[in-house]
């Protein structure tokens, strides 16, 4: 796997995925109680989330709870349990742990935490008969290759043993794709929906991947910009991507997704423009080139995060097509919306959390490739 590749899978892992040995064990818990499910109202849908205490999944309770539907959710009850209090929650685990959802339906099935093939088989295959409509959250990671452009029918990833259950740096593309596949089968292709979203950014993201820029430009001073202002960049705001999910379950959308602003309608400099904008911090922003970040070790990994360096295999992770999404309704808000937005929801956050960003460069090692910069350029 490309560096550049991993450097995306390693966000997304942070971002939520799990190695199936980290789950609990098979016996679920008993069913949390909560509110009695009231009859549909004027076309209003039952709606379960695989999940939905995350990053992703509150926007998209949300979104679905504004528009009038009824919602419930299936989780482990780890995570941000204190978030949806009147709402039913089935506590249950994915490995095994599925007895929960024995005695339910749904009209609409939202799987936003599935890694894990046989977990997504054994949701769809149990789910099928109880629901009409079954979306899931992959990401472009599923595709096999990035040097060439991308739509919907590009080859994705493949794994030579299916069996597989370890979500690591080079499984997590090649497990979404079977996942996308296992859901297909069990469920029925015509009855599936896959939504294959690029960085997802805004308010609550926990990856720090988009986050970095603003937050780093607030800070202030010589502040290190890799290639060119030129360079493409691809995001989602995780409330448009909340808006379209729910679009699609509204309109009983089936079919494969790439969920991403327009290509090649963002950059590196509209991204700095943004940041200096929402903080209006002193920031100086010194651009540096591949050549440079190469030399220094800083042109893989993840110091840069959503960067991606036009002149690599990978460059066309910047540069997916979302035409097929548009056209079903996917519209994304300004970029420098997201930037304000994120400034102000990164704010309220306890220091403990404010002072430990998780993508992007530290300081010691800005600094130090500052003056590795500046003794370059003398």
């Amino acid at each position: 796997m490309n560096k550049r590749r991993r450097r995306l899978v390693q966000a997304s892992l942070l971002g939520g995925a799990v190695a199936a040995g980290g789950l609990l064990p098979a016996c679920a818990q008993p069913a949390r109680q909560g509110k009695t499910i009231e009859p549909r109202r004027n076309g209003s849908l039952r709606i379960l989330v695989l999940g939905g205490t995350g990053f992703i999944g509150p926007h998209m309770v949300r979104e679905a709870l504004r528009r009038g539907h009824s919602v419930e959710l299936f989780n482990r009850g780890r995570t941000n349990s204190e978030l949806f209090p009147d709402l039913v929650t089935y506590v249950g685990d994915r490995n095994n742990g599925l007895a929960p959802l024995a005695g339910g339906r749904w009209d609409v099935v939202i799987d936003n935490s599935g890694y894990v093939p046989r977990h997504v088989a054994d949701s769809a295959r149990m789910l099928a008969t109880r629901a009409s409509h079954y979306i899931f959250v992959s990401s472009i990671s599923a595709y096999a290759d990035f040097g060439s452009p991308l739509d919907e029918d590009s080859p994705l990833a493949t794994i030579e043993d299916e069996t597989v259950e370890e979500v690591t740096n080079e499984t997590y593309g090649p497990l979404k794709a079977l996942c996308e596949k296992r859901a297909a089968e069990e469920f029925g292709a015509e009855r599936v929906a896959v939504l294959r979203p690029t960085y997802i950014c805004g308010p609550g993201d926990h990856t720090d991947r988009y986050t970095y820029w603003p937050v780093r430009t607030m800070r202030g001073g010589e502040m290190l910009w890799p290639g060119t202002p030129q360079d493409p960049v691809q995001i989602i705001d995780v409330r448009d991507l909340a808006n379209f999910v729910t679009d699609v379950a509204e309109k009983r959308i089936s079919g494969n997704y790439n969920t991403v602003i327009p290509a090649g309608s963002f950059t590196m400099g509209g991204l700095l423009a943004d940041c200096q904008a929402v903080t209006a911090a002193e920031m100086n922003p010194v651009w540096v080139d591949y050549e440079f970040m190469q030399t220094n070790g800083a042109a893989e990994g993840n110091e840069f995060p959503i960067w991606v360096p036009p002149q690599s295999d990978d460059a066309y992770i910047a540069r997916v097509s979302g035409a097929r999404a548009r056209a079903k309704g996917l519209t994304t808000r300004p970029t420098r919306e997201t930037a304000r937005d994120t400034i102000s929801w990164w704010k309220t956050l306890p220091e403990e959390r404010s002072g430990n960003l998780r993508s992007g460069l530290k300081p010691a090692r800005e600094e130090k490739l500052l003056a590795a910069w500046k003794s370059r350029q003398s």
